[in-house]
């Protein structure tokens, strides 16, 4: 099974499609019911029109921002769902004006980020249990990140949830921070968990380059005006539609090459294309400090039982 958090639209709706059409059980997980349906119907009609097989997929609601909730959710799949074989975490607020999710931290990084994370947290004895199931290829967790990345503020250090709550970080620099701590996370988890674990999983980061989805629409929003026109203009112009965007997580998620290379943690640019992070996105100490704050912050809004344990 392929659970693709963000699936509804977008680059995530392109990887739940070609999931679903390859003949994946897929989970879509956004936000909203109506973008869920309409994508069903969507890709339902698509695997008709090419004589596939009726797609097995499925639509689930949730808001990352809300912490509780997200514990919730993916704490019932786990219990529901006998495996886990792909995990695309590609749900996403663009750049835009600072305001606080209903965990009351930053929305950016509650759902860019710490709600990722625990996401992950939940769903990670299912995808253990499924590396142990004979004849199962590894299972593979896929971040979309990006280039971006390199915008983050030069004096974050993920060190308190007044740092996190700052509101006079500009929205591409609130951005830029979410996709660093992906990175982050990636390298993380690899060091913390998968290795001391001897876990058969692998974990990518990956940029899926400039892509022309709905979330251009919020360009007008952080920078309202002509900057903000100008930006979605430029951007829009330059950008791979949504298809081309999914390459580089389909490549992570899918190919041969990522266990051959053993390119576990790694950050991609392109399909096959090793990228280099920032020298934040390489800092132990830095990706340390996030590992701590996500357990804290995660800890202080959800109750001490709110992450599982990495070990089960």
């Amino acid at each position: 099974m392929s659970l693709a958090l963000g699936g509804a639209t977008g680059i995530g709706l392109a990887i739940a499609r070609a999931f679903a059409q390859y003949g994946a059980r897929v989970i879509m997980m956004n936000r909203k019911e109506d973008q869920g349906d309409r994508a069903i119907e969507d890709i339902k009609n698509e695997c008709k029109e090419k004589g596939l097989p009726a797609p097995d997929i499925s639509w689930r609601g949730v808001d990352l921002g809300d912490f509780e909730q997200t514990k919730e959710v993916f704490s019932a799949i786990a219990k529901e769902e006998a495996r886990l074989d792909l995990l695309i975490l590609s749900s996403g607020i663009n750049a835009n004006t600072f305001r606080l999710a209903a965990s009351g931290v930053d929305g950016h990084m509650s759902v860019n980020a710490f709600g990722h994370f625990l996401a992950i947290n939940q769903l990670y004895p299912l995808m253990r249990k499924t590396s142990k199931i004979a004849g199962a290829p590894a299972p593979r967790i896929v971040f979309e990140s990006s280039e971006m990345h390199r915008f983050a503020p030069s004096n974050v250090h993920f060190g308190s949830l007044e740092e996190i709550n700052d509101e006079t970080i500009d929205p591409t620099q609130l951005y830029g921070r979410t996709k660093l701590a992906m990175i982050c996370y990636t390298k993380a988890i690899l060091e913390k968990v998968i290795k001391p674990n001897n876990d058969n999983i692998y974990i990518l980061s990956v940029h899926p380059g400039a892509v022309n989805t709905e979330m251009q629409e919020q360009w007008t929003q952080a920078y309202p005006g002509v900057v903000g026109s100008a930006i979605k203009a430029i951007s829009v112009g330059f950008s791979r539609d949504p298809e081309q965007g999914s390459y580089s997580a389909l490549y992570a998620a899918l190919s041969d090459d990522i266990i051959e290379k053993n390119w576990n943690g790694f950050y991609l640019i392109d399909p096959a294309k090793e990228g280099k992070e920032s020298a934040q996105g390489s800092d132990k100490w830095l990706i340390a400090a996030l590992w701590d704050l996500s357990h804290r912050l995660l800890k202080e809004k959800v109750g001490q039982d709110a992450l599982a344990d990495w070990s089960s």
